[in-house]
């Protein structure tokens, strides 16, 4: 093979890994600690089920989310402005 083939061949294929890495890589996880961070806040531990409700935050449902923090004892201002942390990418 020429080198005048092969180098726009290699650079096309690290630019697809690369890229592939890109959309691979878990989002939605950096929103989590800011949901629990913001319930800690108001007094209430970091759970399995504060967990569990910023994850449904993260996948858009909003109410599921603040009906389980609120469950858990968050109040419901804290419960919608964790849960609207976990929706929206920082």
């Amino acid at each position: 093979m020429r080198t005048s083939t092969l180098v726009p061949g290699v650079l096309t294929g690290l630019a697809l890994v690369l890229g592939g890495a890109a959309f691979a890589a878990p989002t939605a996880q950096a929103d989590i600690p800011a949901c629990t961070n913001m319930v800690q806040q108001t007094g209430v531990a970091a759970s399995a089920a504060v967990t569990a409700a910023c994850t449904q935050g993260v996948h858009g449902d909003l109410q599921g989310c603040v009906a389980a923090l609120t469950g858990v004892g968050v109040p419901g201002g804290a419960a919608t402005g964790a849960c609207r942390l976990a929706a929206n990418p920082p």
